[in-house]
């Protein structure tokens, strides 16, 4: 079973400008939760119990969230809010968190590498890029835990977008196993959609194993990022590495545009603004 997972959230948020200057991109709220919040959440669902996350200097909203907050629990339980203290405190009962600083911003393999030493033995690690969400009835993870416990080797979130739309993403050559699950025969990072091996591309969870710290370590340094779509690219063929279509939809929240159709799907089944949300939409789009 996979109990660990690596969250990298070093990143700068640049497309979010200014709104990012002085809090990360991945505390941008979704109605009345973090982005970052539905990450752990997905992670805890699937069976996680350590949660680390790899962070920038600017990242410290991320640490406060995660932890226990004595003047505002204090607050809530003196005003007799016992729903929202009980909402707030569980957030730092989660999982157990750990925060790693990356010492440079050197792209998203040497993110993970930097939490190599918090992966013991043969174990396997979820990790989680903090732009995806993806809305299903089974946690994503949960669903690429299901073919590691089947097939074992390296997991990878795959989804089919329009041909146009592959450039913007690490593309697959598959051959299909058996129902959603295919093995990657190899990788290809953002190309021409006439040269695209297929429009099946990587959605940003994987389960790896230390094979894939092993392999980000031999890539050459003299790069100006550590990828780790060169590390699984260079393992194929020296182990299996697999591909699961996921279950679910998935919501890019690292575009503006991500995020706000999120926003929207999620604020529509929320369960005090909902309603009245939907009425809202219904009368703007009259106007349209």
């Amino acid at each position: 079973m996979v109990k660990k997972v690596i969250i990298p959230v070093a990143g700068l948020g640049t497309r979010f400008l200014p709104a990012t200057k002085a809090q990360p991109k991945e505390m941008l709220p979704i109605i009345d939760k973090p982005i970052i919040q539905y990450l752990v959440e997905e992670a805890v669902a699937s069976g996680v119990e350590d949660v680390i996350f790899i962070t920038g200097r600017t990242k410290r909203a991320i640490e406060d969230h995660f932890d226990f907050s004595t003047e505002l629990e204090s607050h809530l339980s003196k005003n007799g809010k016992k729903e929202m203290f009980d909402e707030v405190r569980n957030i730092a009962k989660l999982a157990r968190f750990s925060f790693v600083r990356q010492s440079a911003p050197l792209g998203d393999g040497h993110a993970i590498l930097s939490a190599e030493h918090l992966v013991h033995g043969d174990e396997p690690v979820g990790v989680l890029f903090g732009d995806d969400i993806v809305d299903s009835v089974v946690p994503c993870l949960a669903q690429l835990g299901e073919v590691f416990k089947k097939h074992g080797g390296i997991v990878i979130a795959l989804e089919t977008v329009p041909r146009s739309e592959v450039h913007r993403y690490g593309v697959v050559d598959a051959k299909k196993i058996s129902g959603n699950v295919y093995e990657i025969k190899d990788i290809v990072e953002k190309p021409n959609p006439k040269d695209a091996p297929s429009n099946l591309v990587i959605a940003g969870k994987y389960i790896i194993t230390p094979h894939v710290f092993h392999e980000l370590k031999k890539l050459d340094n003299s790069k100006d990022e550590i990828r780790l779509a060169y590390a699984l690219k260079n393992i194929i063929g020296k182990m299996p590495v697999y591909g699961l279509k996921f279950e679910g939809k998935r919501y890019d929240c690292g575009s503006k545009l991500g995020l706000l159709k999120a926003t929207v799907d999620f604020g529509l089944k929320h369960k005090t603004v909902g309603k009245d949300f939907r009425k809202y939409l219904k009368k703007v789009s009259k106007g349209l």
